[in-house]
């Protein structure tokens, strides 16, 4: 093992740097630093080489240049065993230099603000502090590179204990962890300097970089190893920025489930709303004047299906609203809102030590940028929008001689932005802006209405329906009309468009048309 005897370091993130400096020089180790690091490392009390009288030049172009030097270079990746190497630095006056540490510009947080110029962003791109941690990584089996202030203490530990040196082990494990930090750092430049250049609307490369949250217990199911992963932009409220205030560790179905019906509620801004979420589908759904009635009517939905399932609120979470989510003849496994006040936290928790409790703070869907759906397939990676699109009353078609109510134009429009989150072949049966009757993932359209009118047990009478594509056959339509629907949504766009109408003419239906289906698989 190399026992460290000089260090370069130059960090962006200065969060620990003094401690870790006190602590290399209380093990005898040369200290070299650049700029702001050596300024607040002298600071401090501590005694700091500077880099200008490393390379005997200054720091150049409002430090643009400052590192990028033989006299660096040369001392990082010098092989210590090899004999030509060592001679030839020794020639040219160069020391060798045993551990960088090395995190790099706020490139990130620059591009995140509103405002920032084109101008601001490059000049937030380093140079100097990628070469010098790739030329640290590469030569790992001599030098240890730090890019995570979080490794600062268990390094001083390991240095006092092996007097001075780093283990293989730590080195090789540092030097994967530096290659990761410079491959997301420059993927994010890539994609930044994409979105400026592009003409396309995805780009040619994806290179996307995911960073573990946690790791998971298992996956969907006990044999399947798994973790959750979350992008480096964060640009909206979602099940990846939520906090946890309770519960046991989420799962990968909870995750999964959990998005889906944070994703439902987050459709209905302007009214309180609830989801109730089963196996990635919603089972309930309402909104209403108040949360309490919403809650309530969205369980009301489908009670059966509800056990076990994922509840969504778009509204601070109140404690009469808690009250009955903990009723005793419920089981929930999650539950996530913008907020929960005190009393309702004491009563969910009171009522369930493992029911997790989500806080997501004020709900919005970012339609500026909302980024992209992405689905691994063996091979290959799914790439497409994210279905955000909104559908309102001045895009529907009447195409039947009965045309829908009022009241029933509401339910159209909230029963066709559910169905949008249901599995394909979807129905959705609704009544009073409120689920009644889900049919999902069903191979026929038809089957989907038979299984939509089976939940909905009577409820459905005088309700509507929402169909996430066009109807093939008037069958369903007959179906729907068996069962007391008098509205009907659709894409419309079959090739027997004709025949349906007519079957919704003759049961006296009311059906619009959005020329835009809504598939989920």
């Amino acid at each position: 093992m190399t026992k460290i005897r000089q260090a370069l370091l130059s960090v962006s993130d200065k969060e620990g740097i003094v401690d870790f400096a006190k602590g290399l020089r209380e093990l005898g180790v040369t200290i070299i630093s650049t700029g702001g690091t050596a300024q607040k490392i002298k600071e401090a009390g501590v005694e700091v080489v500077e880099i200008s009288d490393v390379t005997d030049y200054p720091e150049m172009m409002n430090g643009r240049v400052k590192t990028l030097h033989p006299a660096v270079h040369g001392g990082i990746l010098a092989v210590r065993d090899n004999q030509e190497h060592m001679e030839e630095i020794k020639e040219q006056g160069i020391k060798p230099i045993d551990l960088i540490v090395c995190n790099l510009y706020p490139f990130a947080e620059t591009i995140a603000q509103d405002d920032v110029t084109l101008e601001e962003a490059v000049e937030n791109i380093d140079i100097g502090g990628p070469t010098m941690i790739r030329s640290a990584a590469k030569n790992f089996t001599d030098v240890g590179v730090v890019v995570d202030p979080t490794d600062y203490n268990s390094i001083l530990e390991e240095l006092q204990v092996n007097d001075g040196a780093l283990s293989d082990e730590k080195r090789m494990k540092l030097a994967h962890k530096a290659f990761e930090h410079t491959a997301k750092y420059d993927s994010l430049i890539q994609k930044y300097l994409g979105g400026l250049v592009s003409d396309d609307e995805l780009p040619e490369t994806m290179l996307d970089a995911y960073t573990k949250k946690s790791d998971l217990r298992y996956g969907e199911n006990p044999h399947q190893d798994a973790a959750f992963y979350q992008e480096q932009e964060l640009n909206e409220p979602s099940i990846t920025t939520a906090k946890q205030l309770h519960g046991k560790d989420l799962s990968f179905n909870n995750i999964n489930d959990t998005n889906g019906a944070l994703e439902l509620v987050k459709e209905f801004p302007d009214q309180p709303a609830a989801a109730v979420i089963k196996h990635a589908n919603p089972c309930g759904m309402a909104q209403s004047d108040n949360l309490l009635d919403a809650y309530k009517k969205a369980h009301a939905g489908d009670p059966l299906s509800a056990f076990g399932s994922i509840v969504a609120l778009n509204r601070k979470v109140t404690a009469d609203v808690a009250q009955e989510i903990a009723d005793e003849d419920k089981f929930i496994e999650v539950v996530i809102g913008p907020q929960f006040t005190d009393q309702a936290l004491e009563i969910l928790k009171e009522r369930w030590d493992s029911v997790r409790l989500l806080e997501t703070g004020d709900l919005s869907i970012n339609r500026d940028e909302p980024g992209y759906n992405l689905k691994k397939v063996v091979g290959g990676l799914l790439v497409q929008e994210r279905d955000i699109v909104e559908t309102d009353e001045s895009e529907l078609e009447v195409v039947t001689d009965v045309k829908p109510t009022a009241e029933q134009l509401k339910d159209l429009l909230f029963s066709w932005k559910v169905v949008k989150h249901v599995k394909s072949n979807a129905i959705v049966m609704a009544k009073d802006e409120m689920v009644v009757g889900v049919g999902a993932g069903q191979m026929s359209r038809v089957d989907s209405m038979i299984i939509a009118g089976r939940k909905a047990d009577g409820r459905q009478e005088g309700g509507v329906v929402a169909s996430d594509a066009f109807f093939p056959f008037p069958d369903a339509i007959e179906e729907a009309a068996a069962k007391g629907i008098k509205a009907v949504i659709q894409p419309g766009g079959s090739i027997r468009d004709e025949q349906v109408i007519e079957a919704a003419n003759k049961n006296g239906i009311a059906m619009v048309f959005t020329g835009r289906r809504h598939f989920r698989h």
